[in-house]
């Protein structure tokens, strides 16, 4: 790109988001501007201090969540690791592999489904998933209240946070799921730059922000506040009638349409939670964006069979070939960077309740 153009875009996109160039977007897309991050306020860090949050947190780092003892919710969702686990999938109970890449738990008091199916609706219904199921935490719930209960510290936790030392299920769920809603991303490069920073982005990056808007068509899926749309899209990734066949969203709603769809991740940090996709296959951001390039029609039905299977996945429509050079794409790398805020490593609790 020249120098001039370069700078074009630089007057285009320094002034309020208002007055921005609108975005390229599909007929029928719902989609909602770019929005920055709020700053962590004295509100946020007192926050952590409520003593249901503070509970929720001994427990989301205490293996005894585990049958083994030896798993908790921070071996998959590590505070060192912007609370993914930086493998394709994770081991489990018994040293099970896991079928789908862990998500990140950055900001996921703003998500609207949790897990890559989107099966619960809430953060108090996702926490069961994992303590119960065989290759996670292996727990029998029945068990695991009386084994909290005879643990005279988490009584008395219990107490402080709900008002009675007699406990049940919906209690953990409520505690880890508050302790999860203060897991916010620290503001980037691309917030300050979205609240009036204009220095805060190289040329490079505000030619992918340009590009992300544009001519790579991301927006359609990836945008708002959270670069996500909240929603679920086949992208051409799913095995069928093979070996690591996952149809994804089917699932949980036994529609065929939903054949291979998985949630709209969000771009919020991405470049600290590779690998990437449902199934972890991506470790390099250029690798998925020379993907996106493609258009992912590759795994679209072929023969007269295929066409007539309702079930053999078919690529959302959203993706088409996009003709980026590679230096557009080092762009939009660039840009993914700049929405990637410094990591937090949360200290972790320097003693459990014994």
């Amino acid at each position: 790109m020249s120098n001039k153009t370069i700078d074009d875009l630089r007057t285009l996109y320094s002034k309020p988001i208002t007055e921005w160039p609108k975005p390229t977007i599909d007929s029928g897309v719902q989609w909602q501007e770019f929005k920055s991050l709020p700053k962590m306020d004295t509100l946020v860090l007192k926050g952590w201090e409520r003593p249901v949050v503070r509970l929720g947190k001994l427990l989301f780092f205490d293996p005894i969540l585990s049958s083994s003892n030896q798993i908790s919710c921070s071996t998959c969702h590590n505070p060192q690791t912007s609370w993914g686990d930086h493998l394709t999938v994770p081991i489990g109970h018994d040293h099970t592999v896991g079928t789908r890449n862990t998500i990140s738990l950055l900001n996921v008091y703003a998500r609207k489904s949790m897990f890559w199916d989107g099966r619960a609706r809430t953060l108090e219904e996702q926490a069961l998933f994992p303590i119960e199921a065989h290759h996670e935490m292996n727990m029998e719930l029945t068990k695991l209240i009386p084994k909290l209960k005879a643990i005279p510290g988490y009584r008395k936790l219990f107490e402080e946070a709900f008002g009675d030392e007699d406990f049940s299920m919906p209690e953990v769920m409520k505690a880890l799921a508050e302790f999860q809603r203060t897991l916010w991303s620290r503001r980037s490069r691309f917030d300050e730059f979205l609240d009036g920073k204009y220095t805060a982005m190289t040329d490079q990056e505000i030619e992918g922000m340009h590009l992300f808007r544009t001519k790579a068509r991301c927006m359609n899926c990836h945008n708002g506040q959270f670069l996500t749309d909240e929603s679920f899209h086949n992208i051409g990734l799913t095995y069928y009638k093979r070996k690591y066949e996952d149809l994804g969203l089917y699932e949980i709603t036994k529609n065929p349409a939903d054949v291979g769809k998985f949630r709209t991740p969000s771009l919020r940090d991405v470049m600290n939670t590779s690998p990437w996709m449902h199934n972890g296959l991506f470790d390099n951001i250029i690798g998925v964006l020379n993907m996106y390039n493609s258009g992912m029609t590759m795994n679209n039905p072929k023969t007269p069979e295929q066409h007539a299977d309702p079930m053999f996945p078919r690529t959302d429509h959203l993706l088409k070939p996009l003709e980026l050079s590679q230096d557009e794409i080092k762009a939009i790398a660039a840009f993914l960077q700049a929405a990637t805020a410094t990591k937090y490593r949360m200290p972790r609790p320097e003693a459990l309740p014994r």
